[in-house]
């Protein structure tokens, strides 16, 4: 197919498809003339990550070139491929060693990762992810426990394993992989946060005997 094949199948602009060309991040077509290159069903999945790690995932394209690196380093597995998406997606946190909160935290963490079994690399950014998380509710005067974690250790392994792994094609092309499971963590993680306050406010409800208001009557507030 042609540029404007490719761009009306995509629907991403020939602009943006020459960009994204310029930069690396997608492959050059087949050269049929000087003037002239061919594409194919490769370059369609290529935007379909592209878009997916700059619009959902919200990556910069540096960061992007480095996860399509990672897809086209046949050396790679497809695990640390998958790691690679994995860990341009999290946020990123600076350790503090010498704080003794954060190493209390860090040691918490590490010992229930250890506990569960979890095959989670030592550096995983993660890992500082959950630390930060750990010190910032005791500064807020809810300090943690192994065991109040546990049980969102839990349902997150059962979540992974009953939906978000089954969706990954692990033995299909490598950036539909990626592409899946930047969609599963970014989009499916927001669904679960968004269908977690909806329980929250029903169980307060329900808790409380309150009754949601119907429709035409007082609501909450709006933000400011």
């Amino acid at each position: 197919m042609r540029i404007s094949q490719l761009s009306a199948e995509s629907g991403v602009p020939i602009p943006t498809i020459k960009y994204y060309l310029r930069e690396g991040l997608l492959p050059q077509g087949d050269q049929t003339a000087a003037t002239r290159a061919e594409y194919d069903q490769s370059h369609l999945r290529r935007l379909r990550l592209i878009r997916a790690l700059l619009e959902v995932g919200r990556l910069p394209v540096a960061t992007i070139r480095n996860v399509i690196d990672a897809v086209e380093d046949e050396r790679l597995s497809v695990h640390d491929m998958l790691g690679a998406a994995h860990y341009a997606l999290s946020t990123p946190v600076e350790p503090h060693p010498d704080d003794e909160d954060w190493r209390a935290a860090r040691e918490l963490v590490d010992e229930m990762v250890a506990d569960l079994g979890w095959g989670v690399h030592p550096l995983a950014p993660a890992r500082d992810e959950l630390t930060q998380t750990v010190v910032t509710l005791k500064r807020l005067g809810m300090p943690t426990s192994r065991e109040d974690l546990l049980p969102y250790a839990t349902a997150a392994l059962d979540l992974v394993r009953e939906q978000d792994i089954t969706k990954i094609p692990f033995d299909g092309p490598r950036d539909v992989a990626v592409e899946t499971l930047v969609i599963c963590e970014v989009l499916y993680g927001k669904a679960f946060d968004v269908l977690r306050r909806l329980a929250q406010e029903s169980e307060s409800a329900r808790i409380l005997d309150a009754a949601p208001c119907p429709e035409g009557e007082s609501q909450p507030p709006a933000p400011e």
